[in-house]
């Protein structure tokens, strides 16, 4: 892995999205889907299962019967023709992804998201559906989350047969993340400076933005190697609140969750740290906004930037 590269790859995103975006507009990836679909299965490791259990809580939500499975569980749903299984990897080549998806092949669709066509995930599948990402040449994946993401967009308004226009979408997005990244000088320095504590950092978001708290903690973890953890805002009461009466407790709050104020509530009393991301949160040290931060489909596309670029510049230290 290398840190140049990792911040280029970064760099990258608005017009790798954008390039997506075009692919969306110009056709469905997930066309040759059969019918009959009752349940979703999806197989990942790291950021390729973060992303999946947004997607699968999404899916629930309107319906449909779905799941994000680690890759390297050894019992889940048994395959049926009925089922969707679904294997993410950017690499195509996640070892405990592959091993579950063998129990798939030939007793269920598979539709298998990867970056790398001609992989070994895609041997024996259905349906292969490219993440059009690009290299990532720093050897993180980056640009590869925030493109499954969208991807699975893809697959739930096909499964849903809900409108929408997700290239506009991806659009905005894209935009959102050219934002970031056009006035990194207004905020970068002062978010790496309020983050940068002696106890790791945390990351916080609602349930239904959890992946975006699981992907920026992996990257503190995995670029600068730096103690970090994931929490959902609701439950961080009753798991994560007793961090801020021993550390010195610094996170990213994704805002949007009802459950705001009660973890906020704590953090005033015990004088933590908190850095709000797309949203103002009263008792807040630090604030970033960014272009189209109140759509929560934009949001999710993008706010993991922040912490990704704040990993860069602690990892290039």
């Amino acid at each position: 892995m290398n840190p140049e590269l990792y911040l280029a790859d970064l760099e990258r995103k608005p017009e790798a999205l954008t390039a997506l975006a075009e692919a969306l507009a110009a056709g469905d990836p997930f066309d040759g889907l059969p019918g009959g679909l009752r349940r979703v299965v999806f197989l990942g490791m790291g950021s390729s299962r973060y992303a999946a259990g947004t997607a699968a809580l999404r899916l629930r939500a309107a319906g449909i019967d779905a799941v994000a499975e680690y890759g390297s569980a050894s019992r889940s749903h048994p395959p049926g023709r009925d089922t969707l299984v679904v294997p993410i990897s950017a690499t195509g080549g996640s070892g405990e992804t592959l091993d579950a998806l063998a129990r798939y092949t030939g007793g269920a669709f598979v539709a298998a998201i990867t970056n790398v066509p001609g992989s070994a995930v895609t041997e024996g599948a259905d349906l292969v559906v490219p993440m059009l990402a690009g290299e990532e040449r720093g050897g993180v994946a980056c640009r590869t989350f925030q493109h499954t993401l969208a991807l699975l967009f893809a697959l739930e308004a096909r499964l849903t047969g809900a409108g929408g226009d997700l290239p506009g979408t991806l659009g905005r997005a894209a935009e959102a993340t050219a934002d970031l990244l056009d006035r990194r000088g207004e905020w970068l320095e002062s978010a790496a400076n309020l983050l940068d504590g002696p106890d790791g950092v945390y990351t916080i978001a609602p349930a239904e933005r959890l992946s975006s708290a699981e992907q920026s903690a992996l990257m503190f973890r995995e670029g600068p190697r730096r103690a970090a953890d994931a929490c959902e805002t609701g439950d961080w009461s009753h798991v994560d609140v007793y961090l801020t009466k021993t550390l010195d407790y610094r996170a990213i709050l994704y805002p949007g969750s009802r459950y705001d104020e009660q973890a906020m509530d704590w953090v005033r009393r015990r004088g933590s740290t908190v850095l709000s991301v797309g949203g103002e949160t009263p008792g807040a040290k630090g604030t970033i906004r960014y272009r189209g931060d109140d759509d929560p489909m934009v949001a999710l596309l993008t706010e993991t930037l922040v912490a990704e670029l704040v990993a860069a510049s602690w990892w290039r230290r």
